[in-house]
């Protein structure tokens, strides 16, 4: 999970939640059908055998069915580095790229970096609960949300801008962070506990890209169906794309009865599209 701890406001129902607990919910509510789960693989190919049936060739195993609901999100990611090449002497001692659990910054000092979404939600979490909070900017201009930045000024977070990152310093753990004025040149030293990377992520589809799908900007073309230009493969979520598409969890809610449901009637073309209502599912949850 790439940010448990942040509140999540577009999923109805829920004024907020925290991103570990709506997880947590859908899991729940996933297992309600008993599916088959296969965890700690990575699909590599996908193969259409003459006979019609899809093969899924992962690093550990292949799986065979009729049709294929991509839901990869932005892809495989990995974290964007931190600019001083010490600070990879300090991850998992201190440096970290997102934030697992808030508690293990109580009563810290702790340095965020970055101006996008990422690290003005960061600064104004751990605001709650460390000692202190210093967030550096290389610009005077911050890409997040105008009222989360609103919020961060309002704060007693202390920003920094026009400040970079040159050097990280410690001995089993962070201890100093060396930062300096990109404008001035003038270097300053922070005494810290902890060093949060908000620069965010290069995401890439990997090998989904070699599998024929048509793709658009690292997305996956689909229609209204959620189809690709394969038949009997569809994907929903931040990996689609189609006019119009908003990259939202509220938008990915919808698409994805939408796949499942138009995978159904491939498989079996007398289906019914319209599942019917879950209130009218008496056997659910026993």
């Amino acid at each position: 999970m790439l940010y448990p701890e942040k509140y999540i406001y577009d999923v109805a129902g829920f004024p907020k939640i925290r991103a570990r607990d709506l997880v947590d919910q859908l899991i729940e509510q996933a297992m309600t059908f008993k599916p088959g789960v296969h965890l700690n693989e990575s699909v590599e190919r996908l193969v259409k055998r003459e006979d019609g049936l899809f093969e899924l060739h992962t690093n550990q195993s292949v799986h065979v069915g009729k049709a294929v609901i991509i839901c990869a999100g932005i892809g495989a990611f990995t974290p964007r580095p931190l600019p001083a090449e010490s600070a990879k002497h300090f991850e998992g001692r201190g440096v970290a790229y997102y934030i697992d659990k808030i508690d293990h910054y109580r009563g810290k000092r702790v340095l965020v970096i970055g101006g996008g979404d990422t690290a003005v939600d960061y600064a104004l979490m751990l605001e709650e609960v460390a000692e202190s909070v210093t967030l550096i900017h290389r610009r005077d201009g911050f890409r997040a949300h105008e009222d989360s930045v609103r919020k961060l000024f309002e704060s007693r977070v202390h920003v920094k801008t026009f400040y970079e990152l040159v050097d990280v310093q410690g001995g089993n753990w962070v201890e100093k962070a060396v930062i300096v004025n990109n404008q001035t040149k003038q270097q300053e030293e922070l005494e810290v506990d902890a060093i949060v990377s908000g620069l965010g992520f290069h995401a890439s589809l990997g090998p989904i890209k070699e599998w024929g799908l048509e793709i658009e900007k690292n997305d996956i073309v689909v229609n209204s169906k959620m189809e690709t230009n394969i038949p009997g493969v569809y994907a929903a979520g931040d990996v689609v794309t189609y006019p119009g598409k908003l990259k939202l969890i509220a938008t990915g809610f919808g698409e994805a009865p939408t796949a499942v449901n138009n995978a159904k009637t491939y498989i079996d073309p007398k289906a019914k599209l319209f599942p019917g209502h879950s209130t009218s599912m008496t056997n659910l949850g026993h």
